[in-house]
């Protein structure tokens, strides 16, 4: 097994395309020709983690934080940290590999393990993401329409929600005149013709439209199929910032907080202040989502926990929304799990022979000082 196939399975899940324009996801050091011995998965990588994916004889790295994320300025192995993993990746042979906002984004992905944590039900994004798609249109004739639309459907196209292979189509007649240079597919060159054709419409995310546009150029009987493509502001179904859902049962304020520390293993978190109310509806953003404050409130949620909040982001909030800052670590570390069972069942076949580990220690370096429990 190389690890271009398993990078391949991995993106399917989370496209490098619904990622932040500005992150750094994907292979960052390594090659997708070698065979994959075994996988370790991280959520950063550091020289502890490093030590133990060597141990373990894993020469695939997968973290959730891209290790390179801004320019290295030098790679001096004496002064730089980052420098000196760089050099032992490089000399152990080991890739590494990282999905950072694309696993934020996706569904299955950071938010809803955190939705999963908690055992929240009914869970759906809270800010799906629009403006990723396209229509494609293509006409057809009738007797290569699957031919085109499997192609389509192959390259990723389709697909809507739980939905796959989706397509419209409806009847029509279409016209050409080809010139003597021409190879018609259907009736004569020099000579005015009419087809009987099939519009088919496609939905298709924006990192896939390239991809399928030439997997259905290359299906089509014709030298010059006719094709539209339409940018959408739909919602997409699949993606989106952080998610709501609901507790199984409705708890008051103080017991919802324990319930959160407990379910995330948590040794602390920050809030605003009581408001008195019960919690039933739950809005959620692993990491550094404060930016979702209105758009959790609008959702209509009792409580929005994320991370990474600053005093301001409290001060607005109050009265309207329970906040809780639950930590970075704390609200991602449990995608991980999902990673790995994603990264078994590729390997299911091959269970005997490629181990995937997660990592045994923790990468927090937040520690806190309790003075006040509930």
């Amino acid at each position: 097994m190389v690890i271009d196939s398993l990078i391949k399975h991995i993106e399917e899940w989370a496209p490098p395309g619904v990622a932040w324009d500005r992150d750094n996801t994907g292979l960052l050091a390594g090659s997708r020709k070698d065979e994959i011995k075994n996988v370790f998965i991280c959520l950063e990588l550091n020289g502890q983690a490093l030590k133990e994916a060597v141990r373990k004889n894993c020469n695939f790295i997968f973290t959730h934080h891209p290790f390179i994320f801004n320019p290295l300025k030098n790679l001096d192995f004496d002064k730089n940290p980052k420098a000196l993993i760089i050099k032992k990746l490089i000399e152990k042979n080991i890739s590494l590999y990282s999905a950072h906002t694309n696993l934020d984004y996706t569904k299955e992905g950071v938010s809803f393990a955190l939705a999963d944590k908690l055992k929240l039900t009914g869970v759906e994004f809270l800010k799906p993401l629009n403006q990723n798609q396209f229509k494609l249109v293509v006409f057809v004739p009738g007797n290569n329409i699957d031919k085109v639309s499997e192609a389509v459907y192959n390259s990723g196209g389709g697909r809507i929600g739980e939905y796959k292979n989706c397509s419209f189509r409806s009847k029509g007649e279409g016209t050409f005149f080809g010139s003597e240079k021409t190879n018609p597919a259907a009736g004569r060159k020099n000579n005015y013709e009419t087809v009987d054709e099939i519009r088919i419409e496609f939905i298709v995310d924006s990192w896939n439209i390239n991809k399928t546009v030439d997997a259905m150029i290359k299906a089509h009987p014709y030298e010059e199929p006719a094709f539209d493509i339409y940018p959408l502001k739909n919602e997409n179904r699949n993606y989106g910032e952080g998610v709501t859902g609901f507790l199984k049962t409705k708890m008051p304020e103080k017991e919802f907080i324990r319930f959160v520390c407990k379910s995330l293993g948590a040794e602390g978190l920050r809030h605003t202040e009581l408001r008195g109310k019960t919690i039933s509806k739950v809005a959620l953003c692993g990491g550094a989502g404060s930016d979702l404050l209105n758009t959790a409130v609008s959702s209509g949620a009792d409580a929005f926990i994320t991370a990474d909040i600053k005093y301001h982001t409290f001060l607005e909030a109050g009265g309207k929304i329970l906040l809780i800052d639950a930590g970075h670590y704390e609200t991602e570390i449990h995608s991980l799990s999902v990673v790995k069972k994603k990264i078994e069942k590729f390997f299911s076949s091959e269970k005997e022979k490629i181990k995937v580990n997660l990592f045994s220690g923790s990468t927090n370096n937040i520690k806190f000082y309790k003075q006040k429990e509930y």
